[in-house]
């Protein structure tokens, strides 16, 4: 299906867009939002900065070099926007405690937000300017997590495969490219970054959670390349072995991905984590906590945990590999697992999936207790909604059953701006003395009057630790 004669391909109907869109025409309830999920995602960021797979990947990341344009975060220290780009989606991402929107196809907008940071800091813009940039990042991701029927995740591509089309026009954008640039880089990037969704499936490893990271990478180094004059495909998506094409066992809906541009804005549908775990896990994980603490029950008396769930839930969440995680990137994709840690601790937390809480003795022995089987209701209700059903039942033969359709966090229970600091400075608080975690959650949340974007950045150099 190719562009009609005359009309503009759907990649330069984005591009239009990303290039277009003005502060003005944001309304409050957006911008707010987008203010919040920056502070989330720098207090993310900041947490994950000690964790090995991170202080690997910044010794990678200075391996390479390359002029000093922009910042990473807690570092401080600088190199290209390519590199910052990713070490920064990195942090933001390794925990997986960032932001979460799950339509046809899962998605974390947020991943991106670093592909706005390390531009627009090259460049020198404004606060205003990064808040512009960061809802480009949420408008086009989440249009493109309801274009698709089934979502490209449901046969086999991972959601690093959307980011690609978006990463390129949100640098485009920061770095001043024309229309005709923006349109190249998507398709530089858009065509060569598919991501299979074998890096979230088995026994995971490191690559869970860079796939997205590495695809806003890719985004930023297409826009620079394209600001040469490169070019790139036009028609990425309806042209000859394009993706409608290419992935063909999906039915995509054009209109689905650019319907409501700049005027339905889609970032105050976006939720929020209340756990550092895979979002299939979230509503599981809150009835749990709710039965436990409105039962008063005792852990130690617990003998069975049934999770009723999604297919997925019972399979890729929940095979044998899950019911022994050995890794941060297993557990935090284990649904036995963090069951067992919302039964035995009375919440899950980002400790519990280091190296020490991973052998907790405790845990392990309730990990044979969690049974997790699959609903066909409940598969015939997804993915609109991702409903689960606890049932804990203890020693006295009593059996409590709970109803979850929406997890603490989404749109529909939204984390309140003292919950969502709250959850900024127990992440950030390692690195940053409390001064100056009030100075990030004071600039952040009135982005708009901060100078320039290199200013902002200079605050979330840490302080502690």
């Amino acid at each position: 299906m190719t562009a009609p004669a005359g009309a503009a391909s759907i990649s330069r109907r984005m591009a239009q867009f990303a290039l277009s869109l003005q502060h003005g025409q944001i309304p409050e309830p957006a911008r707010k939002e987008a203010k919040r999920f920056l502070l989330d995602s720098v207090g993310c960021a900041l947490a994950a900065l000690d964790h090995e797979d991170m202080q690997q990947a910044y010794r990678f990341v200075q391996q390479l070099g390359g002029h000093e344009q922009a910042s990473i975060i807690g570092h401080g220290t600088k190199t290209n926007m390519g590199n910052a780009a990713l070490m920064n989606a990195l942090l933001v991402r390794a925990m997986d405690y960032n932001d979460i929107y799950w339509k046809q196809d899962p998605s974390h907008p947020s991943d991106i937000i670093p592909a706005a940071l390390s531009t627009a800091e090259y460049e020198g813009l404004s606060g205003k300017d990064l808040l512009v940039g960061i809802l480009i990042c949420y408008e086009l991701e989440m249009r493109l997590c309801l274009a698709a029927d089934p979502g490209v995740r449901e046969v086999g591509w991972h959601h690093a495969s959307l980011t690609q089309f978006v990463s390129p026009l949100v640098a485009a954008r920061m770095l001043g490219l024309t229309e005709d640039q923006a349109v190249a880089a998507c398709g530089i990037s858009g065509s060569s970054h598919f991501t299979l969704g074998g890096v979230v499936a088995g026994h995971l490893t490191n690559m869970k959670n860079t796939a997205d990271p590495m695809a806003t990478e890719a985004g930023v180094r297409a826009a620079m390349l394209a600001s040469t004059g490169y070019s790139g495909p036009v028609e990425l998506f309806e042209g000859k072995e394009g993706v409608f094409e290419v992935v063909g066992n999906v039915a995509f809906d054009p209109a689905k991905m650019l319907d409501g541009l700049g005027d339905q804005f889609l970032v105050t549908e976006c939720g929020y984590k209340a756990f550092p775990t895979e979002a299939l896990t979230h509503q599981p994980i809150t009835a749990v906590l709710e039965l436990m603490q409105n039962h008063s029950i005792d852990p130690h008396n617990v003998t069975e945990v049934l999770i009723k769930t999604t297919s997925r839930g019972a399979d890729i969440l929940s095979d044998p590999t899950k019911y022994e995680p050995r890794t941060k990137e297993t557990a935090d994709h284990s649904l036995p697992y963090c069951i067992a840690v919302a039964v035995c601790k009375g919440n899950v937390l980002p400790s519990d999936f280091e190296d020490e809480a991973l052998t907790d003795p405790f845990v392990w022995e309730m990990l044979p207790k969690i049974k997790v089987v699959a609903d066909p209701e409940i598969d015939g209700l997804f993915p609109k909604v991702k409903r689960a059903i606890a049932t804990i039942t203890t020693e006295d033969g009593q059996s409590h059953t709970l109803q979850e359709d929406h997890a603490k966090g989404r749109a529909e229970r939204p984390l309140s701006d003292e919950e969502l600091v709250d959850k900024f400075r127990a992440n950030a608080s390692h690195a940053m003395s409390d001064s100056a975690m009030d100075r990030i959650v004071d600039a952040t949340l009135a982005l708009e009057a901060v100078g320039t974007v290199g200013e902002y950045m200079s605050l979330l150099r840490r302080d502690r630790g």
